[in-house]
């Protein structure tokens, strides 16, 4: 009787000691993980419309920071980059998400409300009210060619997005780009891989 008891005793020893071991290695996996996501990823919250109809306010997409490290962007890419625009709330430098459009050494030309890359009328399906107006950069009819080492990126959402036709934003570098929109997460019935 007295010898179950130790064997129950220790029993109850060797699985607690188990529990606990289990439960360190746990965590360490999970901080191990946390670690690793959120050097690739990033989860980001929408808080414009300038990507309307494809990205709506407040949708929460997941940015994977390393698109770039081995690639250059590409013609569609829908990315999140540092502006030079100051955030009124706190002061600091806006992130923008915009759809890149231009690749460096592409002639862009608006006119009449469309889009001409390299001479060639350029279809978009995803444009809300299936315009785009010309501003400072390129002029309505002019053409502008994208600096080496630059991306000119537009809003979806053309009629509102502050975007490379305007001087603040300009073309962009793949220095001041954060990321790259590679999933919508939420809201659930949208699920969207980009």
């Amino acid at each position: 009787m007295k010898e179950d008891s130790n064997n129950k005793t220790a029993n109850e020893t060797m699985s607690q000691g188990e529990f606990i071991k289990n439960l360190i290695i746990d965590i360490v996996i999970a901080v191990a993980l946390a670690f690793v996501v959120l050097i690739f990823i990033r989860p980001t919250i929408v808080r414009q419309t300038s990507m309307l109809d494809t990205l709506q306010e407040n949708d929460y997409i997941i940015m994977y920071q390393r698109a770039y490290k081995h690639n250059d962007p590409q013609r569609g890419d829908i990315v999140i980059f540092q502006s030079e625009l100051t955030n009124e709330e706190n002061g600091s430098k806006k992130l923008l998400i915009k759809r890149v459009i231009g690749l460096p050494g592409d002639e862009i030309r608006i006119s009449d409300g469309q889009l001409y890359i390299n001479g060639e009328e350029y279809y978009e399906d995803y444009i809300r009210e299936g315009v785009t107006p010309s501003h400072e950069i390129p002029e309505e009819g002019e053409t502008y060619v994208v600096p080496d080492d630059h991306y000119y990126v537009m809003g979806d959402n053309r009629t509102v997005s502050i975007d490379s036709r305007y001087a603040e934003v300009g073309c962009i570098t793949v220095d001041q780009i954060k990321g790259k929109a590679v999933l919508r997460l939420f809201p659930f019935n949208k699920i969207t891989r980009f």
